[in-house]
């Protein structure tokens, strides 16, 4: 099943261990899902009445009326199968299940046995119906991915701002971006500062503010103040044209996965049919009192008997029981497909802001120098409440009963922090550069931490620092675990954030394999290079914008729903809806019980296919038993099914 191509985005990562004040579906059409199945309600309909007209022997249901009846009940499921047949000879391909499934019902016809024909065909398009529920109900419209590109920008031209398109804005043109839009072009700030989310691009938790003259890049988000931007680069040469690229030619690696009933067609449909030839002539051969006309007969109820219906509808059935208790379980199959692949998965690449961590700011240590916790923390939230930096931000969310400290004449040291007095006191907030610039030393300590931190002075002594992290996911550690116990040994991390920071996540998680600092070219060039090995069957595990062309380019791409991307979410093939990375975990258990339940449901309705085949050609059985047959192995295919949804992983 092919992945669709998405359209994305690209930045370079950027973080800052130390803080600084200068430092956001379519769901498919429901009446068109119902017209799906108007044809097969049509054709039920018209086989059951049709059926017991002939029960009750009634007089006008004769002859012409009788075939016309049940000519239009066939139609409606028959003629798409028969016309994709027939495009399918056209192309040379003779042997499929289209073909097999037409010369049966339409020799069922022939001989006189109209309602055999219609219901064998019916019974084929609800098993092609169950199969394209399954897919369909998975799937986003790639529409809705349209909306991840800016759609217009705000170009200065003839001294005044107008909106056009950005594929229309040249290099040099300056443009406006208001808060809480997307910058539409790669350029150089014009503003003095700007505060900039580019979680979605980088994968990297903190917000980043750049100074005047900084590089800025399309699909940034805006988040405080009206900037303005030099274009630097044409549209088709931007951060989101690159990665749409990245992503188109990573979609386009990926081979196409058929599912069994199509590989099985073709080897078991010419056998049918060339059986079916046999069953006809060789006994011409063999018996004197050889009838034509009997054994034609016999030899197109062999064929009907052959029709691949309970195995049509048993394996799409097993996959609709699985992708329905995967859903049950919070987690998104794209298509059955995925399901075995999860089954085959033996490594694992996985992000880490937003996939193993939370994504969000929280204070990780407190750490007051000659003060009471609760005196320190005062001081530097009131010198906080200045801000509304993301850092900032988090600092204030430290529950204290009360704080009546008050800060005044409070000033920002451009790309150092703040400085201010609270209660008498002077009080420098910020980052080393701004303590030493005023000739306060700090610990050696400080140096050693690769999160972020919040340095604090107090008059003109060092006073402690807060450091503020992003925070694991609850269920991270439990995930790396059971992973190695369902037998995925091979674990690896690659983010965008800082190195230090990345290496810290995955000593923590007793991840042995991590790398940091990555562009999202160099997280794909990692996936490749590991796929290069064949038995390497890599799974990818994201969330961001820049993970998208390794969800691509992986065997699996698995998104996390709950706080990812949309773009992420379409790429990938598996989505894990709440957020949570045990998931993954259980999306490979429910694949491989999903797989046991279908390889179930083949043999069943092959044995007993073969069966029936043999008393068929021995003229023991009718047609009207091997439907029913087929009936019998569809409902226990059914059932069987159904204890997907029961089970617990």
């Amino acid at each position: 099943m092919k992945k669709q191509d998405i359209n994305l985005k690209d930045l370079k990562p950027n973080s800052d261990k130390e803080h600084s004040h200068d430092d956001g579906h379519n769901h498919g059409d429901q009446s068109n899902n119902f017209k799906a199945y108007i044809p097969a309600i049509i054709s039920f309909t018209m086989l059951i009445v049709g059926i017991a007209l002939d029960y009750f022997d009634v007089s006008f249901f004769k002859d012409w009326v009788r075939i016309v009846w049940y000519t239009i009940a066939y139609v409606p499921v028959g003629f798409p199968v028969v016309k994709e047949g027939w495009e399918n000879i056209k192309k040379g391909d003779v042997f499929t299940e289209f073909f097999l499934m037409s010369i049966a019902t339409i020799g069922a016809f022939v001989i006189g046995e109209y309602p055999e024909g219609v219901a064998v065909m019916l019974f084929y398009a609800v098993g092609e119906l169950f199969q394209n529920a399954a897919v369909n109900r998975a799937k986003g419209n790639i529409k809705a991915l349209l909306d991840v590109r800016p759609k217009e920008a705000n170009v200065f031209r003839n001294g005044d701002y107008k909106n056009v398109s950005p594929e229309s804005v040249e290099i040099g043109e300056k443009i406006q971006i208001r808060v809480g839009e997307k910058i539409p072009l790669d350029g150089i700030l014009l503003s003095e500062k700007a505060a900039l989310n580019t979680a979605a691009l980088t994968g990297e938790s903190k917000p980043d503010t750049v100074n005047k003259d900084a590089k800025v890049f399309a699909g940034s988000i805006n988040l405080e103040s009206v900037i303005e931007v030099e274009v630097t680069n044409k549209f088709e040469d931007s951060s989101i044209a690159r990665i749409l690229d990245l992503v188109q030619n990573a979609t386009a690696r990926k081979s196409k996965t058929e599912l069994f009933i199509r590989q099985f067609a073709r080897i078991y449909t010419p056998i049918v049919v060339f059986l079916a030839i046999g069953v006809t002539f060789i006994p011409y051969f063999f018996v004197d009192d050889y009838v034509f006309r009997d054994w034609l007969y016999r030899a197109l109820i062999f064929l009907v008997i052959s029709c691949p219906c309970a195995l049509v509808i048993s394996i799409p059935l097993g996959y609709f029981g699985g992708l329905g208790a995967a859903s049950k379980n919070g987690i998104l199959f794209k298509g059955a497909s995925f399901l075995d692949a999860m089954t085959k998965i033996n490594t694992l690449v996985m992000d880490k802001t937003g996939t193993v961590t939370k994504g969000v700011f929280k204070i990780k240590e407190v750490k007051a120098i000659g003060w009471e916790e609760t005196e320190f923390m005062n001081y530097l939230m009131a010198m906080e409440e200045q801000s509304t930096h993301p850092i900032a931000k988090a600092i204030k969310e430290y529950q204290q009963e009360t704080n009546n400290f008050k800060a005044n004449q409070v000033s920002e040291v451009a790309g150092k922090g703040l400085k201010g007095i609270v209660n008498g006191k002077e009080v420098l907030v910020g980052n080393k550069a701004l303590l030493v610039s005023n000739n306060i030393e700090v610990p050696n300590e400080t140096e050693s931490i690769v999160e972020s931190i919040v340095l604090v002075a107090i008059d003109t002594v060092f006073a402690g620092y807060v450091v503020i992290a992003d925070e694991l996911k609850e269920d991270a550690k439990e995930t790396i675990s059971s992973l190695h116990k369902v037998g995925i040994e091979n674990i690896m991390m690659l983010s965008g954030d800082k190195d230090s920071i990345t290496q810290k996540v995955a000593s923590e998680l007793n991840i042995e394999k991590a790398k940091g600092g990555l562009l999202p070219e160099d997280k794909l060039n990692e996936v490749e290079t590991l796929k290069k090995n064949p038995e390497n069957k890599v799974a990818f595990i994201g969330d961001g914008i820049n993970d998208a062309p390794v969800l691509a380019a992986s065997d699996v791409g698995i998104a996390m729903g709950g706080l990812g991307s949309d773009v992420a979410i379409e790429t990938a093939d598996v989505i894990i809806q709440t957020d949570q990375p045990s998931k993954v975990v259980r999306a490979i258990k429910i694949g491989g019980s999903t797989r046991k339940i279908v390889w179930q449901n083949i043999g069943l309705a092959f044995g007993v296919k073969v069966i029936v085949l043999i008393l068929g050609a021995g003229g023991l059985a009718t047609m009207w038993e091997a439907v029913f047959a087929d009936v019998g192995v569809a409902l226990l295919a059914i059932l069987n099914a159904i204890r997907l949804q029961r089970m617990s992983w």
